[in-house]
């Protein structure tokens, strides 16, 4: 049987709609020059592989790649608007990055919720998701696993 693809323009999930199998997706967003610069200024991260526009003939990598730091932070800016009715924290992750992240590059978050457990509190519960946040091109740039605290129908 094919998972369930939940449809986050129709309605915010609850902890009730989060069976582990349950798929759902993100808008896109592109990650310009702005975003970068703006990111990169805000967090002090000076390093020369972010800083650095350019001579770059010396860096491991030649693209305007961006820090894993603002690759996490759009992914959930693009997921988390789908838990405002029902989240109440999060709780905790893991996070591997998958490979680098450009400027120009358009980015999607891909959720399937591999844990659903109840609290000692029936009016709320635990969700894990696994989050691959996913190019233009089709390619896996990094994968998370938040656990959430959500609310229940009661």
């Amino acid at each position: 049987m094919e998972p369930k693809l939940l449809d986050l323009e129709a309605a915010s999930p609850w902890w009730d709609d989060m069976a582990p199998g349950v798929r759902f997706h993100s808008r896109r967003r592109t990650v310009t020059e702005t975003d970068l610069v703006n990111f990169v200024n805000l967090a002090w991260l000076t390093e020369e592989l972010f800083a650095n526009a350019g001579d770059r003939s010396h860096l491991p990598i030649q693209g305007r790649v961006v820090p894993g730091a603002l690759v996490y932070t759009f992914a959930e800016g693009l997921t988390a608007p789908s838990f405002q009715v029902a989240g109440l924290a999060f709780l905790g992750m893991t996070l591997d990055i998958k490979g680098p992240t450009f400027v120009g590059d358009t980015l999607r978050v891909e959720s399937e919720v591999t844990e659903r457990r109840e609290t000692s509190k029936p009016d709320r519960g635990l969700i894990r998701t696994r989050n691959a946040v996913v190019n233009q091109s089709g390619e896996t740039v990094m994968v998370y696993e938040p656990l959430r605290l959500m609310r229940r129908r009661v």
